[in-house]
């Protein structure tokens, strides 16, 4: 500890004393002095104290004594970058080229002026110039930053393209690995992915992040069970990769295998920081296993992080309806649409609860704002025209089947309460004409009323219709 100490004392010691030859040498002192490189020092120093205003200065002063020097050059326009003023970097940058073609800053500020100046053609020209010349490290800074300007505007498959270059010469290039998963699941190039990944498999067995990728190409295009061994192979090399865990559970959720998802995402609760959404997607994992109060116990577990999220809310809500605990579900959509009021899944679950409690009249009220704002949806329209159905409420049923016929364009399923509701009025003649061109039009819909009235089956003209639409159609 000494050792380093004393060194680090002696650095700055030794940059205060450049300061002060600097200082005596701005002030026109005789005698006072700076090699190049010591003025490179101190403009770097007054950059990372930012204090562009005297680092500016010193390049200045710097260039007056080297005028030649192409490091000088390239950092004054590296300044002048800062301050937006690009053209005149650019020239800069044109005299540093003169002076030393092969240095690579001088292509990479350049791109970024281009690139400041809307001018992404001429990056990409002179990136691909640059790449002819440069080998190595070199090299893969440039495709490194000509997937930025690809990046920049939206040519994402060369994006990929640079990626797989760079995975090409360096195989197990950290920042490209970690880059081209994002790339290949954004650009949908996952068949590619799974072959570039197993060629750095075959050269690199254990390198985690190609096994890790490699998975995810194959979630990508749906083969979950080799995402799945593919993330394994990941974790036996290291056991605390959380993302792969991640990946695995949503793979279970996929294949419908809730217990092994849970299994894994737990482990990422484990080996992570706690988040909202893997809480969420265990709630929903107990939910599809029916286990709704442990469902409801992540559910609140991901709401307690995220307490603004009105949907959780309605997760919880929806595992006490599917208990018929309506009241407790009414109490938790409460909630919710305090959270948002206009939600047209909260308000028809609502009204649902309450058509289930009795409470018609605050039902008809949920499902008009499910109309309201999915007016042409046709859940909405069927749950409140079914609402005023049960409560008897049939004049005003009759006037919202015409509103939803209108709205939705003629969904069949209108036309088949449009029937019922004759029926039930006591016109007959209308209801067996509405019927008809509606069995026409959807005899498959012909359930729906049914359920809602299987006493329909009792009239000995709807029977036979319903059988002559059936034989004609089996005839088919």
């Amino acid at each position: 500890m000494k050792d380093f100490s004393q060194h680090d004392e002696e650095k700055d010691q030794e940059l205060d004393e450049m300061l002060q030859r600097y200082e005596n040498l701005r002030r026109g002192r005789s005698g006072s002095y700076l090699e190049e490189e010591a003025f490179e020092k101190i403009i770097e120093y007054f950059e990372a104290q930012e204090q562009y205003i005297k680092a500016f200065q010193a390049v200045e002063i710097a260039i007056g004594q080297f005028p030649y020097s192409a490091s000088l050059i390239i950092k004054k326009a590296d300044l002048l970058l800062s301050k937006h003023r690009y053209e005149e970097a650019l020239d800069l940058l044109e005299q540093a080229a003169i002076l030393d073609h092969n240095n690579i800053d001088i292509y990479i500020l350049k791109t970024e002026a281009f690139l400041a100046l809307d001018r992404q053609e001429e990056a990409v020209s002179l990136l691909n110039e640059a790449l002819a010349l440069f080998e190595g490290e070199d090299k893969i800074d440039l495709l490194f930053e000509l997937a930025d300007v690809y990046d920049d505007y939206e040519d994402f498959d060369k994006v990929f393209d640079c990626l797989k270059e760079i995975l090409m010469q360096e195989p197990e290039n950290e920042e490209a690995l970690y880059k081209i998963c994002f790339w290949t699941d954004y650009t949908g190039r996952n068949a590619e992915s799974i072959e570039i990944h197993k060629e750095i498999i075959d050269e690199h067995p254990y390198n985690e992040l190609a096994w890790f990728n490699l998975g995810a190409a194959f979630q990508g295009i749906k083969l979950y069970e080799k995402a799945i061994d593919a993330y394994q192979y990941a974790l036996v090399i290291d056991e605390k990769m959380d993302y792969a865990y991640r990946n695995i559970g949503d793979a279970y959720i996929r294949l419908r295998k809730y217990r092994d998802a849970i299994e894994n995402l737990e482990k990422v609760l484990e080996l992570s920081k706690p988040e909202d959404v893997i809480y969420e997607a265990i709630g929903y994992c107990y939910e599809k296993m029916k286990n709704y109060a442990q469902a409801r116990f992540y559910y609140r577990k991901a709401s307690h992080l995220n307490p603004e999220v009105s949907y959780l809310s309605y997760k919880i809500a929806f595992t006490y309806y599917r208990e018929e605990k309506y009241e407790l579900c009414i109490k938790q959509l409460d909630t919710a649409l305090k959270l948002k009021r206009n939600k047209a899944e909260y308000n028809i679950l609502m009204g649902d609860c309450k058509m289930k409690l009795g409470f018609e009249k605050e039902a008809i009220q949920y499902f008009s704002n499910v109309v309201r704002l999915k007016p042409r949806s046709a859940i909405g329209w069927e749950a409140l025209i079914k609402c005023l159905y049960d409560a008897e409420y049939y004049d005003e049923a009759l006037k919202q089947v015409h509103n939803a016929i209108q709205m939705t364009r003629d969904k069949p399923v209108f036309t088949y309460y449009k029937a019922l509701l004759h029926f039930v009025q006591g016109k007959k003649k209308e209801a067996l004409m509405h019927l008809e061109e509606a069995l026409i039009q959807s005899p498959a819909q012909l359930k729906k009323i049914l359920q809602v009235n299987p006493a329909l089956l009792q009239h000995q003209q709807v029977a036979d219709l319903i059988l002559k639409y059936k034989k004609r159609k089996g005839g088919k």
